[in-house]
């Protein structure tokens, strides 16, 4: 009987307690809700704050790391710069015989970029090439580099794309523009050139090449929206067959060093590229080449409609605004020449020519021992390294830049006061190629070449190449003193690494050589007495 009272007991004050803890419960509540509710507060704004940050709005970036924004999110300070800007403020006075910018009635956001380059007055194939291609109609060119037809055809393609924008939702990877270049060199200078001439357009453009870059360029081609693509023909069919690129919507298809592309065996990939865009009737085509052989016309008449043939010839580049000297030296007196010309005119950015590779890292590392600030950009160079070999040379960083032909075509760089060909080209079109990375777009510039007894024989035919005779003339006392003594030796430290260049090991070849070092045991002295 007690056992049941006090069971009952302990379920009463169980309820009772329960019943008070209620409102205990609520009075706790109402106490700390300012406190609870504080938190919820604050992170309500910075909730709202960063819900509008979507992927359209993180910069995009092109193929160098500079910030781009895709077309469906253009930067709104791009805009009022381009609209703040007026081209009344770009004042070219009217030449006679001159042709302005200012006469084709560009967009004014084309005009932003051609002034902030400094660009005046047209070249000659920018004056015969612009009327027709800004209408629309087919173009073959046949021009060195260094004439100014990169920017030609740039200018007709931002110029369509502007007046002709696009509406309605895009899809990645199908361009408008299609850029072909034979070398990673010659894209990446094509693509420098089109972000400067298009900077203030918003116009996406993306760089295809082989070498470097691989996953980057795939993520762009299948995330961001593009307008134009510049690009080398093995990349961009490697992408084609991984349906990342699609050209059915193609509006311009441009071809440049379309005679480098026969001498590299890239017409066939070319020509698969050529058939998967619309018909000919449905695109602009503008095809250019340094030389148009005859097989080159006979892709030009296939892929072109109608065109309008403009033709550079080869004097206007080599002879009018480069000076051409040869000097008759022997092999010992090349490097002696060279150095005296670099240190006693205080020459500051230098283009040297080699034929090999081997000839660039000797030349490079003789010139290092006497204090002159050099880098070698040949084909074994890995990309990455070239493209900051090149932008060190631009900004001035390196003072002399030794090179093999893969830097002759496609290489622009302002300011070259020099170019020597410290080796004579095989090939007369490359001596072309060469002195042309000198007195660029009406610009002067100075060539050296160094004939000796290896290669004066190269002399006759360049003769014939360009149509005029070379001064060949003996260097003066100055060039042929000799050098003053070594500042550094680099050498040296080559020379410590054994001949297979791998450094020893830390671990097995001293513990062998320790063994080898170690008198044999007499019993493997008998087994091979017995042997």
């Amino acid at each position: 009987m007690g056992e049941c009272s006090g069971l009952a007991t302990i379920c009463l004050r169980r309820d009772t307690l329960l019943k008070k803890g209620k409102p205990l419960f609520k009075s706790i509540v109402r106490k700390f809700r300012k406190q609870f509710k504080k938190p919820a507060d604050e992170t309500r704004p910075s909730q709202k704050e960063t819900a509008p940050v979507l992927p359209k709005k993180t910069p995009v970036r092109d193929s160098k790391g500079r910030p781009k924004t895709p077309e469906s999110g253009r930067s709104s300070k791009r805009q009022e710069s381009s609209t703040a800007w007026d081209v009344s403020g770009f004042d070219v006075p009217v030449l006679a015989g001159r042709h302005r910018f200012h006469d084709f009635s560009l967009p004014v956001k084309i005009m932003h970029g051609i002034a902030d380059l400094g660009f005046e007055y047209c070249t000659p194939i920018q004056e015969m090439i612009l009327p027709k291609t800004l209408e629309g109609s087919d173009a073959t060119g046949q021009a060195q580099t260094g004439t100014g037809k990169s920017a030609a055809f740039l200018v007709s393609i931002y110029t369509r794309l502007l007046r002709k924008p696009l509406k309605g939702k895009r899809r990645p990877g199908v361009p408008r523009t299609l850029i072909l270049a034979p070398t990673r060199e010659l894209a990446l200078q094509i693509e420098k050139d089109a972000l400067a001439i298009g900077k203030y357009t918003g116009i996406n453009i993306l760089a295809v090449f082989g070498g470097m870059g691989y996953d980057k360029q795939k993520r762009a081609l299948a995330e961001k929206i593009v307008d134009i693509i510049v690009a080398t023909p093995g990349r961009l069919l490697d992408f084609q067959r991984q349906n990342l690129v699609r050209l059915y919507k193609l509006e311009i298809l441009v071809i440049d060093e379309a005679d480098r592309m026969l001498d590299m065996g890239f017409i066939p990939d070319v020509r698969k590229i050529v058939y998967s865009t619309p018909d000919k009737d449905k695109r602009q085509t503008l095809f250019f080449g340094a030389t148009l052989t005859p097989e080159v016309e006979r892709l030009a008449k296939q892929w072109t409609r109608d065109p309008v043939h403009v033709e550079i010839e080869r004097e206007q580049v080599a002879a009018e605004s480069v000076s051409q000297r040869v000097y008759l030296v022997t092999r010992d007196e090349k490097f002696v020449v060279l150095l005296n010309l670099i240190i006693g005119q205080n020459l500051e950015k230098v283009l040297v020519f080699t034929n090999r590779r081997d000839q660039t890292g000797r030349l490079a590392d003789r010139l290092r021992q006497y204090g002159i600030n050099c880098a070698v950009l040949s084909g074994d160079i890995p990309q990455n390294k070239r493209i900051r070999t090149l932008e060190d040379f631009r900004s001035g960083k390196i003072r002399v830049l030794v090179a093999t032909d893969v830097a002759a075509r496609g290489l622009h760089v302002k300011d070259i006061s020099h170019v020597i060909n410290f080796t004579l080209p095989r090939d007369p079109e490359d001596y072309v190629h060469r002195i042309g990375r000198t007195g660029r777009a009406g610009a002067t510039g100075i060539s050296v070449s160094f004939a000796s007894e290896e290669d004066s024989f190269y002399i006759p035919p360049i003769e014939e190449y360009l149509g005029n005779s070379l001064a060949c003339v003996y260097p003066d006392e100055s060039l042929l003193k000799p050098p003053p003594p070594r500042i550094k030796t680099v050498q040296a430290k080559r020379t410590a690494r054994p001949r297979s260049g791998r450094p020893p090991s830390r671990g097995r070849s001293r513990k062998g050589a320790d063994r080898r070092s170690r008198p044999r045991s007499p019993q493997k002295e008998r087994g091979q007495e017995k042997t």
